[in-house]
């Protein structure tokens, strides 16, 4: 079991012993560490978090940890309850308030949970501030408050509302052309909270939802990444439903796949593809995303006369490099919209209201609409790390091997090839080296991997 401390939060796995797993005391360890922090950026009388979380089984328990940590240290909380990552990153300005907590291991099993951890924009801490939290929690000086001067908890469960008023009111969506479009779409919530905010998304924009799984009970029905192999019954829903397509969403609905009419992946990579399309083509712009996405939105952007960057991995990383660029909309391959006319985080439900504006006006089948992009074939691979493994050796190595190749070693190692890449790196949230490869089929991108593997493995010894 593992507990993981990087610029993505504190993530680990629930129960074990005090320091290797995330047990209550490093919920609570932790949780001081970013109270202390975020008082020392502002000298002020009263401070203000919000917190929320999805629907895992230990959401609840780490939750009441948390917020009670922090009114321990005189810090008062707006509690939304079971929620999204991008509503709670929407209610920390909309609330004034000095950060944002969300509680939530993302796409990892139903054993992991994480505190996730926002600045006074709701935006995630860089890497400078992530550091300074850990050193503060390592720390023997943290200083609680006394009685008179503790904080108080204040539950407000509007703002999944009041996060899709906003995506509504934003220009870009047409409301009429969906409505008008009658569509009917299946809805995998994976038994978190996407189930709650998709669902009434469709209804308000006028779409007939078929829920699937969108029961918010943690109890996760598939591997809760969302991925082709994880998502048989979506395909079978789709088409025994005759869905116009089906949507599917990972537990803090961050993360947005779409699958077409026939039950086929539109492709979690070209989720930004078609909304950067959408968008691109009502206000020309620039484009970001990480350094592990598909080629397609550089094409896309190119071809709308825009200029396309890749940044690191990781969403802090994203947001920077579309702040530098003036990019009007980025985020990462696995299906994280980021458009900042509404916040600089991911966030699927303006990636679905995006989408389906596109549709809607093309007039098109989403099986039609995936024809029209370029396209390219990814492979996702990795090897479990164990305590032998040196990764920044392995890393060097496949460095030194391919120097002669277009190589960018920002965010480990990538190598670009004429007409593929493969992308080398340690993840941030597991104990794993990933690897991934683009080509222009996949038993290319496949055989690309399986032989980078194979060369790994021969320096590593493994």
């Amino acid at each position: 079991m593992t507990l993981i401390k990087s610029i993505s939060g504190i993530r680990g796995t629930i129960g074990g012993n005090v320091g290797d797993n995330l047990t209550p005391i490093d919920a609570v360890k932790f949780a001081s560490a970013y109270g202390v922090w975020l008082k020392e950026q502002r000298n002020k009388d009263n401070y203000r978090v919000v917190v929320g979380r999805d629907a895992r089984i230990s959401g609840e328990m780490i939750q009441n940890l948390v917020m009670n940590t922090l009114v321990g240290l005189g810090i008062h909380v707006i509690d939304l309850g079971l929620s999204t990552t991008p509503t709670v990153e929407v209610a920390v300005p909309m609330e004034h308030a000095d950060g944002g907590i969300i509680l939530t291991a993302s796409h990892n099993p139903k054993q992991w949970n994480a505190l996730k951890l926002l600045n006074a924009k709701g935006e995630f801490l860089d890497a400078a501030a992530g550091a300074k939290i850990l050193e503060i929690a390592e720390s023997e000086a943290i200083e609680f408050s006394d009685v008179d001067t503790l904080g108080k908890i204040t539950k407000n469960q509007a703002y999944i509302d009041l996060h899709i008023d906003e995506v509504l009111n934003l220009p870009l969506v047409n409301k009429k052309a969906i409505e008008d479009a009658n569509f009917k779409v299946v809805v995998d919530g994976v038994n978190s909270t996407g189930g709650i905010a998709i669902p009434l998304l469709l209804e308000r924009l006028g779409v007939h939802p078929v829920k699937l799984y969108c029961e918010p009970n943690g109890h996760f029905p598939h591997n809760p990444e969302p991925l082709k192999e994880h998502l048989t019954d979506l395909a079978e829903a789709v088409v025994k439903e005759h869905a116009d397509l089906g949507i599917v969403v990972d537990p803090d609905v961050d993360r947005l796949a779409f699958m077409d009419e026939q039950g086929e992946m539109f492709g979690e990579e070209y989720t930004l593809v078609a909304c950067a399309d959408y968008v691109l083509g009502k206000t020309p712009g620039n484009t970001v995303s990480n350094m592990s996405s598909t080629r397609a939105l550089s094409d896309v952007t190119k071809s709308h006369g825009g200029s396309y960057e890749a940044s690191a991995v990781g969403e802090v990383n994203v947001v920077e490099l579309m702040k530098k660029n003036n990019a009007i909309i980025g985020g990462e391959g696995n299906g994280g919209i980021i458009y900042p006319e509404l916040h600089y985080g991911r966030d699927a439900l303006v990636g679905v209201a995006l989408f389906l504006s596109l549709l809607a006006e093309r007039k098109m089948k989403t099986s039609e609409l995936r024809a029209t992009y370029p396209s390219y074939f990814m492979s996702k691979k990795k090897i479990q790390l164990t305590p032998q493994i040196n990764v920044d050796e392995i890393l060097s190595t496949m460095e030194s091997r391919y120097s002669h190749e277009n190589l960018t070693t920002i965010d480990g190692v990538k190598i670009d090839f004429a007409e593929k890449w493969v992308h080398l790196r340690k993840s941030n949230t597991e104990p794993i080296i990933r690897i991934y490869t683009e080509a222009k089929s996949q038993q290319e991108a496949d055989t690309l991997a399986d032989a980078i593997i194979a060369e790994i493995k021969e320096v590593a010894n493994i």
